[in-house]
């Protein structure tokens, strides 16, 4: 029993780990990669699709990214997307395919990446936080149902903590390596 409830506090951890995973490589940093664009929300006949199922994403330079619709007529609908998104970038088209300029970061946008990083980071711990708070209700409501004995609920909530520290620190990890990132010039 104790084991089924650790393995599902595993599973909803890693869920968040992988949930920050994406939403980090969506944070810009000095160097160009797909993810920035990839799940922008373009207009394609009637429906909000992500870029990446409508259009093929390079880069050709460090800094520059290529969209390469796979359907002409939808380029004016990319670079509307793309203008109305807060990436802060403009597109340059030639009728065939999109070229965003990465412009390199300046010291104070820098900074605040790295507090989007943060807040993003903290949310993440709250999740893992979370799922340790609901696992631990789950074992006590079964040592209180007589399923587990007294033993067995603090043996599982020392093996639950054990979990989320280890999470937590796997989140500090990615934290630390995504500021690296933006802070390099």
């Amino acid at each position: 029993m104790i084991k089924e409830s650790l393995k599902e506090a595993e599973t909803h951890m890693k869920g968040a780990i992988t949930a920050l995973e994406d939403l980090l490589a969506t944070i810009r940093t000095g160097r160009a990669s797909p993810a920035i664009v990839e799940k922008l929300p373009v207009e394609y006949y009637g429906a909000a699709t992500p870029l990446m199922q409508i259009a093929s994403i390079s880069i050709p330079e460090p800094r520059q990214l290529l969209i390469k619709p796979f359907d002409a007529s939808s380029i004016k609908n990319i670079e509307r997307a793309i203008l109305a998104s807060e990436l802060g970038l403009t597109p340059n088209n030639d009728g065939k395919v999109i070229r965003l300029n990465l412009p390199p970061l300046t010291e104070e946008r820098r900074r605040d990446l790295a507090k989007v990083v943060h807040a993003h980071l903290e949310d993440s711990k709250v999740a893992v936080r979370n799922v340790r708070r609901d696992m631990i209700k789950d074992l006590r409501e079964y040592e209180k149902e007589k399923l587990i004995s007294e033993d067995d609920l603090k043996n599982g909530e020392e093996e639950l903590q054990k979990l989320t520290d280890r999470f937590v620190e796997i989140i500090d990890v990615l934290g630390v390596r995504k500021e690296k990132e933006i802070m390099e010039v």
